[in-house]
């Protein structure tokens, strides 16, 4: 059985092959089985966020912040997560707490 690694591998190269929603339906299956890999959740948020489907987007980015809470930048995604989600006052408490965290 391919590892976690080999099968993000897999899912970027459906993602350069221009299959998107195939790629998206890889990693989940990924975070599935691997709920803590938040690199993998990193890029659901954002191949979500270019798909639309922006509650999906904010959810991954909000598991990368659970997962990475000292990563200033996993704030800054979860920001445009939620602006383009139409969740204004989110975006800017998580962009506050990325540049408070960069001394900003």
């Amino acid at each position: 059985m391919a590892t976690r690694d080999e099968r993000y591998d897999a899912a970027h190269a459906t993602k350069a092959a221009g299959r998107l929603a195939e790629a998206v339906a890889e990693l989940e299956t990924v975070v599935a089985d691997h709920p803590d890999f938040a690199l993998a959740h990193s890029a659901l948020a954002a191949w979500c966020t270019r798909l639309d489907r922006h509650e999906d987007a904010i959810r991954h980015a909000s598991r990368v912040c659970e997962l990475e809470p000292k990563d200033p930048f996993s704030y800054t995604a979860l920001s445009v997560a939620c602006m383009r989600g139409g969740k204004i006052a989110e975006a800017e408490d998580a962009l506050a707490r990325s540049r408070a965290m960069q001394g900003g």
